[in-house]
């Protein structure tokens, strides 16, 4: 009785976190849109050239390390050892410290050295204001690595949606009012980088609060002499933070790693091709419309399929191989039909789309490449995931680390020639080769058996006939000389009916059995998609 509580309290956990993971995923992705909306192209390509460096620090708080601590916090309190669970948080705290204020002084004090890379000195005061939340992450890390290890996920939880709510609030606020005000867009894009500072401060008070209403600071406070007591198991610590944390927080820079590259050589390049400066920064803004979209995407592709990451584990799967190596195979279909369905569909209505949520129409073809971005990301999310939940760390790490050499190098060679296309098409060929590169050695860690002909031949029915039918119907509307209200309508239509289409035809198809479909959110409603003749 004791092992299934325990078991049920994990995975109340998984889900709480993830739900959280979600809801913040989606406000960063939806936030962009009114964003972009108030601030132009060119004030969005202020915003997402500094965009990374953020990314960094949130990844670094909000997966690697508090996964590590709360790991390492949950064994030793199984142990009994409260002595050296407060060792683990004090040295957690002392090394992120460490690395965040060197990740500060590299960022603050070479935030001029940057910008010129970027080609862009005007940039350097949003660098230096995104350095300093550097600082502040180690205390969130440590926090949510205790929260999580005592198996509460709630503060965790709380203090990611609270950091993502008040930054977005501040974002929209500050650049509606110096907008109106008529300040310059470096200012304003500084306001909008100003909301991770807000963010991470309201994030501090609700874990502290939690702290100070439960009253377990004593729990967590270091003992004097502690440290010289137990010099060996720091060192241990010390180990394990920087090689499972830091490799769990490289595997979750995919993205970031891709627009980092991008923000890096991409304005410059367009400017050295002979584009006049501020039609490049538009076109490079213009360019970074394709985020939301991808993150939009991305999120509906793999909310299915991670759901079943969790039951992913070396243990399990040696306890049950056959039952596990099915969850992992249904795994990867999901993500597969959900990322090339939300690909094609993306790119068969992305004028619509584009004109619905930016005002214009402005890069549609380009956009349209970067919506097959959303097939690859959503499967290496996956594999990555079930790998990580598997034990192996660092060859993901590496392969994600590899996409940006790949892409950078890419870039200049490609965007002197196609512009912004050259670009997408950069982010295409580097992720290709990074999935393929991490396929194969899934495949050496976990033995599953390729997907039938049959698989493949119903998706691509599948897509063939949502794009053929999204394409007549967009058609019959009209391409040309339609408002924001139509393309509204247009996107919203085509999105329900083309969607409708695609699930009816891969469930029909017998893609997935009636206990798989079981599995997933709103697994009675697909049910029903089924033949009659097919279901229990």
């Amino acid at each position: 009785m004791k092992s299934v509580n325990q078991s049920k309290a994990l995975f109340r956990g998984a889900f709480i976190l993830m739900l959280a993971a979600l809801i913040t995923k989606i406000l960063s992705a939806f936030y962009r849109i009114p964003f972009q909306n108030i601030v132009g192209d060119i004030g969005f390509y202020i915003y997402q050239q500094v965009y990374p460096f953020y990314g960094m620090a949130i990844v670094l708080s909000t997966t690697g390390f508090p996964v590590v601590i709360s790991k390492l916090y949950a064994e030793q309190k199984q142990k009994g050892d409260d002595e050296k669970s407060r060792l683990l948080l004090f040295v957690s705290f002392i090394y992120l410290q460490l690395f965040g204020f060197i990740c500060f002084l590299i960022l603050y004090f070479g935030a001029e050295a940057i910008a010129v890379w970027m080609n862009d000195p005007h940039l350097s005061i949003l660098l230096r204001v995104v350095s300093i939340v550097f600082l502040m992450f180690p205390m969130m890390s440590t926090l949510r690595g205790y929260y999580q290890g005592i198996g509460n996920m709630v503060p965790t939880a709380l203090s990611q949606v609270g950091e993502q709510t008040t930054r977005v609030l501040t974002i929209l606020f500050l650049a509606s009012l110096f907008v109106e005000k008529g300040y310059s867009l470096y200012l304003v894009g500084g306001g909008a980088m100003f909301g991770s500072i807000t963010g991470s401060m309201i994030s501090g008070i609700i874990l502290f609060m939690f702290l100070w209403i439960r009253k377990e600071w004593k729990v967590v406070a270091p003992r004097q002499g502690m440290f010289q007591r137990y010099a060996n198991d720091a060192k241990k610590i010390f180990k394990a933070l920087v090689y499972q944390g830091l490799t769990i927080c490289i595997s979750g820079m995919l993205m970031i790693f891709i627009q980092l590259a991008d923000a890096l050589n991409l304005y410059s390049l367009l400017v050295g091709s002979g584009i006049d400066r501020d039609v490049a920064k538009s076109l490079k803004g213009i360019f970074d419309r394709g985020q939301p979209l991808i993150q939009l995407g991305t999120i509906a592709a793999t909310s299915m399929s991670l759901t079943l990451v969790p039951l992913i584990t070396r243990e399990r799967l040696a306890a049950k191989p056959e039952f596990l190596q099915h969850k992992i195979q249904v795994a990867l279909k999901v993500s597969i039909i959900f990322g090339l369905g939300a690909s094609s569909g993306l790119w068969a209505i992305i004028k619509p789309t584009n004109t619905m949520l930016f005002e214009n129409e402005a890069g549609s073809a380009v956009l349209g490449v970067l919506s097959f971005v959303i097939l690859f990301t959503s499967l290496t999310a996956t594999i990555i995931a079930i790998m990580q939940g598997m034990g192996v760390l660092l060859f993901p790490a590496i392969a994600v680390a590899c996409i940006f050499p790949l892409k950078y190098i890419l870039n200049v060679y490609l965007v002197p020639l196609y512009g912004t296309m050259g670009a997408a098409i950069s982010s295409l060929i580097s992720l290709g080769m990074v999935t393929a590169l991490l396929f194969i050695q899934f495949k050496k860690v976990v033995r599953i058996s390729l997907f039938s002909l049959h698989f493949w031949r119903t998706i691509i029915m599948a897509t063939a006939s949502m794009v053929l039918f999204l394409k007549v119907y967009l058609y019959m509307f009209g391409l040309d000389n339609y408002g924001r209200i139509e393309a509204v309508f247009q996107s919203l239509s085509a999105v329900i009916i083309g969607g409708f289409l695609f699930l009816l035809i891969i469930i029909r198809g017998k893609i997935f059995r009636e206990e798989e479909l079981a599995l997933f959110p709103f697994g009675s409603t697909l049910i029903k998609l089924l033949a009659r003749k097919d279901r229990n």
